[in-house]
């Protein structure tokens, strides 16, 4: 994982954790020297998150949802399965009897609030990275974003390829972009040739329904 990171954070950066869960990402910008506003809305994996990171010199941490607009948001919640807990109404039926996701139940909600990436910039300042865990709500995280930062991830999963080409979309309006992929946990990029938007297009296309997941990179390009 770190030496993943490595490749988009800088010591004395600043990296965005959005959707932060218990923290390992996090931990791991910590060791690579960055400060790191760590994001978690769901309140007991916060609690969690508080509990192992709250105290960490040069981090952050913020019980709230990320997205298009500033507000509240229904967050559910998948008491077996933490990690899925999602934002997405969308996301929950495209999970409802496919491969791979028959078990997942998201069982409760609870409203959280909401802020936006340009609001936590204007508040911290403009991210080296920004990393974006939200279980099919990416794009409204991204819709929420109206300035170029120099790299950023963001989770896709093969049951939901559209929304992985919208945040590609989104991205291409702010700057000119090159694209990676890392499959499910393997923390290690695709490509040693940075790819444009279509060329990722057509990869995730053939990518097999059991590839179910996996993390997009974009860095800014510099020409």
């Amino acid at each position: 994982m770190d030496a993943l990171n490595r490749h988009f954070v800088v010591p004395n950066g600043l990296v965005f954790d959005i959707g932060a869960h218990v923290g390992d990402r996090t931990a791991s910008f910590l060791r690579l020297g960055a400060s790191v506003i760590a994001i978690e809305p769901q309140p007991r994996v916060f609690r969690a998150l508080r509990l192992l990171h709250g105290r960490a010199p040069g981090v952050v941490l913020l019980p709230c949802a990320v997205g298009k607009e500033i507000g509240e948001v229904t967050l559910h919640l998948n008491a077996r399965n933490p990690t899925v807990a999602t934002v997405a109404p969308d996301f929950i039926e495209a999970a409802r009897g496919a491969p791979g996701w028959t078990d997942e139940v998201w069982e409760s909600c609870v409203t959280v609030p909401m802020t936006t990436l340009d609001a936590l910039i204007i508040r911290c300042g403009v991210p080296d990275f920004i990393k974006i865990d939200v279980e099919g709500h990416e794009a409204e995280v991204l819709a929420g974003l109206s300035t170029a930062v120099p790299a950023l991830s963001f989770e896709f999963t093969t049951i939901q390829r559209h929304v992985a080409k919208t945040c590609v979309e989104r991205l291409g309006a702010l700057g000119s972009y090159r694209f990676n992929l890392s499959l499910r946990e393997d923390h290690a990029l695709q490509h040693s040739d940075w790819l444009t938007a279509d060329a990722l297009h057509t990869e995730m296309d053939a990518l097999p329904d059991a590839a179910n997941s996996g993390d997009v990179y974009a860095v800014l390009s510099q020409e």
